[in-house]
């Protein structure tokens, strides 16, 4: 499984969600008409144990997806709706990252030995992204964090939808470019612009928040990509249909849907914690996993539906 230095992951106990109510189909969602591109890359800027090469043709049936990731608001509707509840929510407790918290409470909060800067917060979820006495009141445009790969399963059974694949995704946040590093060219910020929510400055100490964020921003920040798609890197990240494998099949390949089991899903885009010194994970190509029942305050989803 892929290093988890942007998404601690749990372990222990198994959680089984509590199953969704379909709602009304999947609206709003940018049909794209797949056929073949070329997926993964031989970029060395990746990392090898991640399985993003080697680049290998694969073809798409026509797909339908989101062009934000969901938000808080959205996610808001689907609980209200049926009463479901997160992973976050019944294990008690999600990661958070420390510099969203006091200084006094982030003395006294449990972290993991390989990434310090991830605290386990008791009663944090997606409606206290920080844990008790935060709100996402301010942040209904933001992407909803602290879902699981089961919560987003959930989800998107009640909009009508599913979870992207990885080869759905990975052509969606193309958007048309073939074999491009970001979604919009090759140049991480043209003409001096930031395209994506991502750390500036020294990580984990210190972010200049040169984007104007230092953690999620809202689901239409910067410009779309060409398949009109937003924040396909950083931001958060997007868990994907697939379980996680780093080898690939030889293609050419048609609908991939990754292996029959696994032990982690595809987490997909990286987040606005990834930074060029440790994780540079926010290129296209870039991958990820974590179990079906973790959730961190850099997590979320997008998502899909067959046309």
């Amino acid at each position: 499984m892929a290093d988890r230095c942007c998404a601690p992951g749990r372990t222990g106990r198994q959680v089984r969600p509590v199953a969704a109510v379909s709602g009304r189909g999947a609206v709003g969602l940018v049909r794209l008409d797949g056929g073949a591109f070329r997926m993964g890359t031989d970029d060395r800027a990746g990392f090898p144990l991640d399985g993003e090469g080697p680049v290998r043709e694969v073809t798409l049936r026509p797909f339908r997806i989101a062009p934000t990731a969901v938000s808080n608001a959205r996610f808001s509707a689907f609980v209200q709706a049926t009463g479901y509840v997160t992973d976050a929510e019944r294990f008690g407790w999600s990661y958070v990252f420390h510099l969203l918290l006091p200084e006094s409470a982030r003395r006294a909060l449990p972290s993991p030995v390989r990434t310090p800067w991830w605290l386990a917060v008791e009663g944090a979820c997606w409606h206290a992204p920080e844990g008790p006495g935060s709100t996402v009141g301010t942040r209904r445009d933001h992407p909803v964090v602290h879902v699981s790969w089961h919560d987003a399963q959930a989800y998107c059974a009640w909009a009508g939808g599913r979870l992207p694949t990885e080869a759905e995704w990975e052509y969606g946040a193309r958007g048309g470019l073939d074999q491009a590093r970001y979604p919009w060219g090759d140049e991480l910020t043209p003409d001096g612009r930031h395209r994506c929510n991502i750390w500036q400055g020294r990580f984990p100490e210190h972010n200049t928040e040169e984007d104007g964020h230092l953690g999620t921003a809202p689901v239409r920040s910067y410009r779309p990509n060409g398949h009109g798609l937003y924040n396909m890197v950083g931001n958060v990240w997007e868990w994907c249909a697939d379980w996680f494998a780093a080898d690939h099949p030889a293609g050419p390949l048609k609908d991939p849907r990754g292996p029959e089991t696994g032990t982690g899903r595809v987490l997909r885009g990286g987040s606005y914690l990834c930074h060029a010194s440790y994780c540079n994970r926010y290129r296209v190509a870039a991958r990820s996993s974590n179990t079906p029942d973790s959730s961190t305050g850099n997590t979320g989803f997008r998502l899909a539906a067959d046309t």
